[in-house]
């Protein structure tokens, strides 16, 4: 089809659902493509966008699937809410510098797409704008940009390097779910805040870094991102959102940090390869399946901030040996809160004075419970100046090596400290 030269602007839906269209030229006349112009157009393959375009309207090309290369002149400072949405046959494109704005789900779906360069001017990315780029290789975020939206870069599954700016603040909810390709990633400092499933199912990560900015881990955040084998967790973060971690089954040691109150539900459930696992003295609330399945973990300590422990928050940790119990009053338990642990050769430890209270709660599960004496216990081997002369058990028998449980350690100072050895 050849439009006249006196046409200057093709309006709104003007082409839509003309699936038989397959070449098209537009005049240099024209300044302004409107809303859907060429909606469901899925017969063009190539299209030049004239010099003189400044605007192009939202859903302009949507489903325009045959289309396989694309030229936006300089003269377009804008890209419209899904303006290329589901062209999945565009492999080339080049974003002008003159660009600064792109909508949401602009480019959604766009699987030809290998790669693409971000322009400088550009300071957000919409909510979806590369969702489902599965193709997507290479990309580019310009230092400008200080927000990643919702869903703006999920499903871009052959992604396997990004840098984030150091300007980003926010990265939004989804933002990269399922870039299962990504193999390491540096969170900037200066980002207060990871969005719920932000890096859900990016199965690839190994290793993580999460600046000391962050003080909220939101929920399913790295849900089921089962390479990850390397992760700390910043003393800046207060909070652990239900399911953060669910399925990391790489993760073999964990330090949460002191200044979390809430662990929440099924936040590391499924986390099999962990081994060591600290809980700070600050958390109050472990909520339900929290640590289900972690079937590695061999010692647990319970501190005594603790009044809340929910249903099913250790079950299936077949592997645990031993688990210190530091509350003396009796926490606040859920059901079946130790379901599938070794009631046999699992020994409990309860402060003194509490046997019968625990015996007859949830820790009844197990058959061994014993009374310790939990006032002056350091919950890890504390370090100090003085050296060690000698090492005993609990009964009394003198020990050459930490061994696990409880430590009596006498020192050259002559102190005397109780440890539990993990």
């Amino acid at each position: 089809m050849t439009l006249p030269s006196s046409v200057t602007e093709i309006g709104e839906g003007a082409f839509s659902g003309c699936s038989g269209l397959t070449s098209l030229t537009i005049p240099s006349g024209v300044t302004v493509i409107g809303e859907s112009a060429f909606r469901g157009c899925s017969g063009l393959t190539s299209l030049t966008i004239p010099s003189g375009v400044t605007e192009i309207g939202r859903y302009a090309f949507y489903g325009c699937s045959g289309l396989a290369s694309l030229t936006i002149p300089p003269s377009v400072t804008s890209i419209g809410d899904g303006t290329f949405y589901n062209c999945s046959g565009l492999a080339s494109l080049t974003i002008p510098s003159s660009v600064t704005s792109i909508g949401g789900g602009a480019f959604y779906g766009c699987s030809g797409l290998t790669s693409i360069t971000i322009p400088s001017g550009v300071t957000s990315i919409g909510d979806g704008t590369f969702y489902n780029c599965s193709g997507l290789r290479s990309l580019t975020i310009p230092s400008g940009v200080t927000s990643i939206s919702d869903d703006a870069f999920k499903g871009c599954r052959g992604l396997t390097s990004l840098t984030i700016p150091s300007g980003v603040t926010s990265i939004g909810v989804r933002a990269f779910q399922g870039c299962s390709g990504l193999t390491s990633l540096t969170i900037p400092f200066g980002v207060t805040e990871i969005g719920g499933g932000a890096f859900s199912d990016c199965r690839g990560l190994t290793s993580l870094t999460i600046p000391s900015s962050v003080t909220s881990i939101g929920d399913f955040s790295f849900y089921n991102c089962s390479g990850l084998t390397s992760l700390t967790i910043p003393s800046s973060v207060t909070s652990i959102g239900n399911c953060a971690f669910w399925g990391c089954s790489g993760l073999t040691s964990l330090t949460i940090p002191s200044g979390v109150t809430e662990i929440g539900n099924f936040a590391f459930e499924g986390c099999s390869g962990l081994t060591s696992l600290t809980i700070p003295s600050s958390v109050i609330l472990i909520g339900g399946y929290a640590f289900s399945g972690c079937s590695g973990l061999t010692s647990l300590t319970i501190p005594s901030s603790v009044i809340l422990i929910d249903g099913y928050a250790f079950s299936g940790c077949s592997g645990l040996t031993s688990i210190y119990v530091y509350p003396e009053n009796l926490p606040e338990l859920g059901t079946d809160i130790f379901n599938g642990c070794d009631a046999k050769n699992c020994t409990v430890y309860v402060p003194k004075g509490t046997y019968d209270a625990y015996k007859s709660s949830e820790f009844g599960y197990f058959e061994k419970i014993v009374e310790f004496d939990a006032s002056g216990i350091d919950k890890v081997t504390t370090s100090t100046n003085a050296k060690e002369v000698s090492r005993y058990s609990v009964n009394g028998q003198r020990l050459s090596a930490p061994a696990k449980g409880l430590n009596i350690v006498k020192y050259s100072d002559g102190s005397v400290k109780k440890v539990v050895v993990q």
